[in-house]
């Protein structure tokens, strides 16, 4: 008896569904009859271009005249450039560090822990050095110093297998 029952409820679902279907594709076909076609699109703007003269006399192509422009002295300018680069010589003498980027291994409060894990990139990847930094509240383990992020996206990728933590920060780097 349950069983006849949920064979018919069965029967009543998908009877509804297949009403609800053919309803669904009778309202929809009209409206797909009917759309827009792709038609190209056409819009005269003449009216908004500048408009433009041309000279009477016009020139033949066999002929190309070089224009020279005027020539101005440049001991005054020559002055002024060299005031700047100076100046700017000057401010690199001065200046001893440059912005730059290292790859950081481990950052955190336990000294053992950043110890063992210097150790643990001399064993596993000896031609990189580690740098053990304190800077308080933490201890810093850092490998090398690139100018660029792109310089350090090598030796990151080899990080990245030993140190899953391992990622590239910026820093102050010293040039002389």
């Amino acid at each position: 008896m349950k069983k006849m029952k949920a064979e018919k409820k069965d029967q009543n679902t998908k009877s509804k569904f297949i009403t609800c279907l053919i309803l669904t594709s009778l309202f929809s076909i009209p409206v797909l009859l009917f759309a827009q076609k792709n038609k190209p699109y056409h819009e005269d703007l003449s009216k908004w271009r500048p408009k433009v003269e041309v000279a009477a006399e016009t020139k033949s192509h066999d002929s190309i005249e070089i224009a020279k422009p005027n020539v101005v002295p440049t001991q005054m300018i020559n002055a002024k450039v060299d005031a700047v680069l100076d100046s700017i010589d000057q401010f690199n003498r001065l200046n001893k560090f440059i912005d730059g980027y290292t790859i950081q291994i481990y950052s955190g409060q336990k000294r053992g822990e950043a110890m063992d894990l210097k150790k643990k990139l001399q064993e596993e990847i000896p031609d990189l050095t580690g740098n053990l930094l304190y800077q308080q509240p933490k201890f810093r383990v850092t490998v090398g110093k690139y100018f660029t992020k792109v310089e350090a996206q090598p030796d990151l990728l080899r990080l990245k297998r030993k140190f899953t933590a391992a990622i590239i920060v910026p820093e102050k780097i010293q040039i002389r």
